[in-house]
């Protein structure tokens, strides 16, 4: 049973181009906006297709501005970054591409930020060993590499004390 197409073709290609150009879209955002108005398989092929030949869509310039906000507006880490570009459905080649323009000095500064400024929320952990499970965990959840974590955790301990 079909659903009825909530834009005509001519008008959803007009809506797509300009959610587009509004804010860096990959495929898999755009398919699933055809595909929740009503659009069937070839519909959407030909739209995406269309989007791409006129550079609404580019995978790689997404996946730079995602890594490139992510990082700098939520300090994502790494790991959490590239998770959710998989998500996406974003090549391995693009997000591989785009995680290298994260400069490694500015990644280590905001590792070390987001250490310290957890570091002083646990002020009220008694137990040294408390705090630096609590301090690990934080930092993984914002995805960041297991190696860089303890060097920063150790970083923030010795220079607090």
């Amino acid at each position: 049973m079909k659903s009825e197409c909530k834009y005509s073709f001519l008008e959803a290609k007009a809506k797509i181009e300009a959610l587009c150009a509004y804010q860096e879209r990959c495929q898999f955002e755009i398919n699933n906006k055809l595909i929740s108005w009503g659009f069937n398989e070839d519909e959407r092929s030909q739209l995406i297709a269309d989007l791409i030949a006129n550079r609404f869509l580019d995978e790689e310039r997404f996946a730079s501005a995602y890594v490139s906000g992510k990082f700098r507006i939520k300090r994502w880490g790494r790991i959490k970054i590239k998770s959710h570009l998989a998500q996406k459905h974003i090549s391995t080649y693009s997000i591989q591409k785009a995680l290298k323009e994260i400069n490694l000095d500015d990644y280590w500064e905001a590792l070390v930020h987001l250490a310290e400024r957890k570091f002083m929320d646990l002020t009220r952990e008694k137990d040294h060993w408390q705090k630096r499970a609590k301090l690990t965990r934080f930092l993984q959840s914002k995805g960041y590499e297991g190696d860089l974590i303890q060097d920063a955790v150790n970083h923030v301990f010795t220079t607090e004390r």
